[in-house]
């Protein structure tokens, strides 16, 4: 029989969901105190022993000047995909909810990959229909195809763990020969960790006094790539929220900002949530300096660091052919040299279908005139020149700055 959470065992809830290899940052209760503007509902079904064995957390949103509701389930639920029982008893709990809170719709995107055929019979047995459709770009609310990297097996030496506050990490090159992790990489990534080494690239972990810096080049890199980006509030709210589970990486170049990523730590895994580069001049290349290569090592050994299994670099475009506008993306991930996932995708068990056609059929409109109201209103902001100058993702083959290809369309996360 299904329970849901409450403060009592809140806390059992989140062991759980931080223990079990299907758990997700997404899925705790940290996660949804940055979610304001949902309300947060968590059901658990117990083992003979009286132990959790599966586990679902939704947010819940009011439709604007709407009665009705979307549940979400974002990643869930936790458990062991095969077990119909669990599986069963779970949405029998998200169906008393959706009464209670009037969804039209409850959808989920699990942490499952495609392969697993089991559990998409299990999900349609259940009354879910897929919802992605034949997108491969980022038309859902997570990316459907992300890479990620094994480190389970990575046995460095040395691992870099956190630093001073206000002190840079103490690498040099001699400390990238040989080691697991780095030696995983393709000989030109490691190359550039080198690079953004020797030319002095220094890495710190901030808090909240770098934020405006960082939504900054949020905003050049969303500007830059043609996607919509959060404010510092946001950034700041989810250090809050997450605590010792998040980190702010700086990449400095004689004490000057060049780029920064945010990073989430959660069970077995650590994320690379977003990325941002400052616009480079002529005068001042920052591609050139390949910071976010030396970011993504540095975020790496966070997880060594940790004991993880799994280093999520998030999400690329299935379409990969090299004239995908997000190809530079997937190619920069790819030298990495970690696995292409793809997700089971969004599933839907819908509750209202007049709601749920209208909804489905407005997302889209709503999405790019989102965009390009965003766009518009800074376009004035957009000092990228010339264009691709910063180092994350795009060609490397030369050292001359290169047409500018859209890149990162959608960093998550929702």
């Amino acid at each position: 029989m299904f329970e849901f959470v409450n403060d009592k065992t809140l806390a059992e809830y989140e062991a759980f969901n931080e223990g079990h290899p299907y758990g997700h940052f997404m899925q705790s209760k940290k996660w949804a105190n940055l979610k304001d503007n949902w309300k947060w509902e968590a059901i658990v079904v117990r083992g003979e022993d009286g132990k959790i064995v599966g586990s679902l957390a939704v947010l819940i949103r009011h439709l604007p000047h709407m009665p009705w509701t979307l549940m979400y389930g974002c990643r869930g639920p936790v458990c062991d995909p095969h077990d119909r029982d669990t599986l069963e008893q779970l949405i029998a709990g998200a169906r008393v909810l959706a009464k209670k809170y009037h969804a039209y719709v409850l959808k989920l995107d699990p942490d499952v990959s495609i392969e697993d055929k089991q559990f998409i019979a299990e999900l349609e047995h259940l009354g879910f229909r897929n919802a992605t459709g034949d997108g491969k770009n980022f038309e859902g609310i997570q990316p459907n195809f992300v890479f990620r990297l094994d480190v389970s097996e990575m046995k460095n030496e040395k691992v870099f763990t956190a630093p001073a506050p206000g002190e840079a990490f103490d690498i040099s090159v001699e400390d990238t020969q040989g080691e697991a992790a780095i030696m995983h990489f393709k000989t030109d990534t490691r190359t550039k960790v080198r690079k953004a080494i020797k030319r002095g690239v220094k890495v710190k972990l901030c808090g909240k006094e770098m934020m405006p810096f960082f939504s900054k080049m949020m905003m050049e890199t969303g500007l830059r790539d043609g996607f919509v980006t959060r404010p510092a509030s946001y950034f700041n709210k989810m250090l809050d929220a997450m605590g010792d589970n998040a980190r702010l990486y700086m990449a400095f170049y004689e004490d000057k900002p060049i780029a920064g990523t945010l990073a989430i730590y959660y069970g077995d895994k650590v994320w690379y949530l977003y990325g941002a580069s400052a616009n480079g001049t002529k005068e001042f290349d920052v591609r050139k300096l390949m910071p976010n290569y030396l970011l993504q090592w540095m975020m790496i050994q966070w997880a060594l660091e940790k004991g993880c299994r799994i280093y999520d670099f998030r999400g690329v475009s299935g379409d990969l052919t090299p004239d995908n506008p997000l190809y530079g993306l997937y190619r920069f991930k790819k030298d990495f040299n970690g696995d292409l996932v793809q997700f089971v995708g969004e599933y839907d068990l819908v509750f209202n279908k007049p709601v749920h056609f209208a909804v489905v059929h407005g997302q889209s409109t709503y999405r790019n005139l989102r965009r390009k109201r965003f766009l518009k209103k800074n376009a004035a902001l957009d000092t990228s020149k010339p264009k691709n100058l910063t180092g994350d993702h795009r060609g490397e083959k030369k050292e001359e700055p290169k047409a500018e290809k859209k890149s990162d369309a959608k960093p998550e996360s929702k």
